[in-house]
């Protein structure tokens, strides 16, 4: 798959933000490429920049900075009937499928649109057999059930799918989801993952998944990649086995760390990370150097405050990581916080009394 050419590729993307004329720096120099039928999670905190790149890569947001590439051309250069065609290619599947539908449309209405608009379909009856097609790919049938009603007489489940089912009308060879499961019941998640999958492999499209789920992520590209995200930048990439199994960069060795087992003796041997603050710096204040060392279990005075870490490989596996101290042949070591002057009179006193 990765000798194949790109479908998107991000070259040192860039996007920044103003308000109140002060100027946020979301997407930092991200380095990102998918390729045909690949399933990748985008993974990290919230604020982290995930939905900014998913709508960049879907063509919704243009970069302030570097350069998005589509089948290989700048998407700068698509014009006229290739826009059209490009737009079809890249699609969105929104967080929030109650505010992402029209209200006052019916199912059939929804689904109608993008079908008479780009001219997929001949005449009412074509138009009416491909509806209920998309219906059924995506396990909302009866279609006879579902075309007459209005989006808030289904389902959370239900209106997800029909995003879904919306997003499938143009053909797309790529389809972001962002936080496609996040607003609907648990206990229907697997069954919409499940679908997911299942239309990659039949319709050989590829999906871009975001979540600050690393479960879920895990469960649902363990065949895919999972790029790590923190502050603008990813941090961390790679096979998701290889990910998930041997994380490298400390922040996805945290967030691993945090995924509860559901076997009590891998929990007893599971390593535990305790971060040396739980804020999250702003992206209006981005500390120098490593944007993760405030936090990071494994700090190095004068390397990671100072130097900005380059994506870079260091396992025979192909893993990509953001961390100068292993990027630059060194090793992780845990950082000992200086003793304060209260620890210090408290050690000088117990000594004396030995």
């Amino acid at each position: 798959m990765m000798t194949a050419q790109p479908i998107v590729e991000l070259q040192h993307v860039e996007r920044q933000f103003i308000k109140d004329r002060q100027v946020i720096p979301v997407i930092q120099g991200i380095d990102l490429a998918i390729y045909p039928q690949e399933i990748i999670c985008i993974v990290g905190e919230s604020g982290c920049g995930k939905t900014t790149t998913g709508k960049m890569i879907a063509g919704l947001l243009n970069p302030s900075g570097g350069e998005i590439l589509v089948d290989g051309q700048p998407i700068g250069k698509y014009q006229g009937r290739t826009k059209a065609i490009l737009r079809r290619s890249l699609q969105i599947v929104h967080q929030d499928p109650f505010a992402s539908l029209n209200p006052s449309h019916t199912i059939e209405q929804i689904l109608s649109f993008p079908l008479q608009r780009h001219r997929l379909v001949n005449g009412r009856a074509e138009l009416r057999k491909r509806i209920w097609e998309l219906l059924t790919m995506v396990d909302l049938t009866p279609p006879g059930d579902i075309v007459h009603k209005f989006p808030h007489q289904l389902s959370g489940g239900q209106r997800q799918r029909v995003s879904i089912a919306r997003a499938l009308t143009v053909n797309p060879r790529l389809i972001v989801a962002d936080e496609a499961v996040s607003m609907v019941d648990v206990s229907i998640r697997i069954g919409i993952l499940k679908m997911l999958q299942r239309l990659r492999e039949e319709l050989n499209v590829a999906i871009v998944f975001i979540t600050h789920d690393l479960a879920l992520a895990k469960y649902f590209a363990w065949e895919g990649r999972i790029a790590v995200m923190y502050l603008g930048r990813i941090v961390e990439i790679g096979r998701t086995p290889d990910v998930i199994g041997n994380p490298l960069h400390p922040y996805t060795r945290a967030l691993v760390a945090a995924v509860p087992e559901a076997d009590p003796e891998r929990t007893r041997h599971k390593e535990h990370l305790t971060l040396r603050s739980e804020e999250i710096p702003k992206l209006t204040n981005i500390p120098r150097g490593c944007a993760f060392h405030p936090r990071c279990t494994f700090f190095q005075p004068g390397i990671c405050d100072t130097q900005i870490p380059l994506l870079e490989q260091i396992s025979q596996k192909g893993q990509l990581v953001a961390c100068t101290p292993q990027t630059q042949g060194g090793k992780l070591i845990r950082y000992l916080e200086p003793a304060t002057t209260s620890s210090l009179l408290v050690a000088k006193h117990r000594s004396a009394d030995g």
